[in-house]
Parts: C-alpha cells; sequence; structure tokens
C-alpha cells in the first residue's frame, strides 16, 4: 500500500489538521486500535463478527468501534460478496484505507524536499550545476504554487500587507510556521526540512529562498522579497518588503 503522509503544526487556530487529529485519537482506545491492528493484518476485508472475536467483544460493540474508525478515515466498509444473512441485506465487512497517518509537531515536508532533489538529478544534461538544478527546481514549484493561490483567490493587485497575508496562509499550510512581526515583514518559525537543514544548511536554506521567491513571483507579489537572515534560530528566510 501507498503511503500519504498527513501533517500536523502547531501554528495558530487553524494550523491544526483537523482529520489527521481525529484520525489519531480515534485509536485512543485499546479495542478500536486492537481491531484496526487486526484489520491491517488481515490484509483482506473483515466483517464484524471476525473483528468482535479477535478483540473479544459482542458483535453489537464492534460494530460502534468499527463504525468509529470509519468516521474517522482508518477504515472503509464494503458489503461481502455472495454472502446473505438476511433477506435483501449482506454482511458489512471493513478493511483500512490505503493511507498511512503522521502526526508531527512541528510540521516536516520532506517528502517536497525528496521531490525537488529528484527532479534536480532527473534534470542532469543540462549543463546545471546539482545546487544550481536543485535551487531552479525549487523556484519552478514555487512559482507554480503561488499561481495556483493566485488563480483560487483571486486577490487582485497586491499590497505589501496583502501580499503577506497571502503568503501566511500557504507558508502555514506548507508547515513555516509563518508569524507576522511587522506590518511589513514575516518571519517563518518553522523549518519543514529540519532535521536535513541542519546537515547541510546552505543547500536547505537555498531551496527555501528559491521556492518562496519562486512563490512570491507566482502569486505576483513584486514588492516582497524571500531574504536570507543568517543565523536565523528558525528558517533562515524571511518575507519583507523589497528593498
Amino acid at each position: 500500500m501507498g503511503d500519504i503522509v498527513v501533517y500536523v503544526t502547531v501554528s495558530g487556530p487553524d494550523g491544526f489538521d483537523g482529520p489527521s487529529i481525529a484520525a489519531v485519537a480515534a485509536l485512543d482506545d485499546d479495542l478500536r486500535r486492537g481491531m484496526y491492528a487486526y484489520a491491517r493484518q488481515a490484509r483482506r476485508p473483515v466483517t464484524r463478527d471476525e473483528a468482535a472475536a479477535a478483540v473479544g467483544i459482542s458483535r453489537k460493540l464492534a460494530a460502534f468501534h468499527l463504525d468509529k474508525l470509519v468516521a474517522a478515515g482508518l477504515l472503509r466498509f464494503g458489503f461481502a460478496a455472495g454472502q446473505v444473512v438476511k433477506v435483501g441485506r449482506r454482511p458489512k465487512v471493513y478493511e483500512p484505507v490505503e493511507e498511512a497517518i503522521q502526526v508531527q509537531i512541528p510540521a516536516r515536508r520532506h517528502e517536497v524536499l525528496a521531490g525537488i532533489l529528484a527532479e534536480a538529478v532527473l534534470a542532469d544534461g543540462t549543463g546545471e550545476t546539482a545546487r544550481d538544478a536543485v535551487r531552479r527546481v525549487a523556484g519552478e514549484r514555487g512559482f507554480a504554487a503561488g499561481e495556483e493561490e493566485r488563480a483560487r483567490t483571486r486577490p487582485g493587485r497586491l499590497g505589501v500587507e496583502r501580499a503577506l497575508t497571502v503568503a501566511e496562509g500557504v507558508l502555514r499550510r506548507y508547515g513555516f510556521e509563518p508569524s507576522r512581526d511587522t506590518a511589513t515583514s514575516v518571519r517563518l518559525r518553522n523549518c519543514p526540512f529540519h532535521p536535513l537543514a541542519a546537515e547541510a544548511p546552505e543547500l536547505v536554506c537555498g531551496v527555501n529562498q528559491a521556492f518562496l521567491s519562486g512563490f512570491l513571483a507566482g502569486v505576483r507579489a513584486g514588492n516582497v522579497e524571500a531574504a536570507l537572515v543568517p543565523g536565523a534560530a528558525e528558517c533562515c528566510v524571511e518575507l519583507r518588503q523589497a528593498r
């Protein structure tokens, strides 16, 4: 099964990912956790009777907990083919959804960095250095994210403060934990590529700056720049009014 990683960051009232929190919270129960583990290990759809027997409870109670796991997005249900217990009814069966859920606080987005590095490697032969290729790809991806946000929100002409507000919303979703220090600057309190940033700061900080510069260009915020801030304890990039 392919994994989809869901990240959660504490970055304000809308910084929590409700569905992922609900999914994890649903497993804070021994019976549900046991039934979920049984369903994953079975590698096939399981019935309520099977799930009940696996954890030693009644079928009725098992049905309650299984439906809670469905509501939390951990299981999906269907109906057993070719089996009819009552007239017109087939027994419900349950199986895991094809995602793995991971909660990390603060947020980590290593898959974004991995995608940038992979595309840069595949672009070998363009005559660029590896470092230049990585920054180019990061900038292109940031530009695409900016264009997508502009098409989605249609913000019109952006002044500095409005541009920073638009950027904050997107950067929060990426896990940067933006913080408006002044009316014309935003600090990024988290690096979603940590601890890789600690091992190769010049490379990762360059990726961050290129991605954010690309985003600003894509969203048409020419009056804001992504500036490197050496020695910063958080993300190495600051968004500020262009100088």
